[in-house]
């Protein structure tokens, strides 16, 4: 029997500070967003996806819809338009970096950039959802929220850079 582990506490703490409205849901152990869709019966499109990816220096928390691809060079022109400088080269850092980075186990990222201190880039068709499900850090469990909530907590930066599978 798979063991199910505590919402992340640190997490819980975060959005209630915020007072962002959202739901806590508890599911099987999911560690691909493909997972956490077939396990609670949603939509690809309805899960965020969320990847740590590194601009040339610097780490943004990537959300895109689960049924898109990450289009880097698109992703390198949002953001050099968000930043007001050329973004060169956009990659995917590995494990490693992402653990000691954001304190956490290999593939549990949440989707609250606030909360890793990180800028959040979101793919602009999962701007326009009404409701979307996001990774909690958690294998467990996910949040599910208003995505203009979602927009508004995390002051995210728009754009198109995904690309559909």
């Amino acid at each position: 029997m798979t063991k199910i582990t505590k919402f992340p506490q640190k997490l819980a703490k975060y959005l209630e500070k915020a007072k962002a409205k959202h739901g806590i849901l508890e599911h099987k152990t999911a560690y691909t967003a493909y997972d956490a869709a077939a396990t609670m019966g949603k939509k690809l499109s309805e899960i965020a996806k969320s990847l740590l990816v590194l601009a040339d220096k610097d780490y943004y928390l990537a959300i895109l819809p689960a049924d898109h691809n990450l289009d880097f060079k698109k992703l390198g022109r949002v953001l050099s338009k968000a930043t007001g400088r050329e973004v060169k080269t956009v990659k995917i850092p590995g494990e490693a970096v992402m653990k000691k980075l954001l304190k956490v186990k290999a593939g549990a990222i949440s989707a609250f950039g606030g909360f890793h201190e990180l800028p959040v880039v979101l793919e602009e068709k999962l701007g326009k959802a009404k409701k979307a499900v996001f990774a909690s850090g958690s294998f467990n469990h996910s949040v599910e929220m208003a995505v203009k909530d979602f927009i508004k907590l995390e002051k995210v930066i728009l754009g198109k850079f995904g690309k559909k599978k």
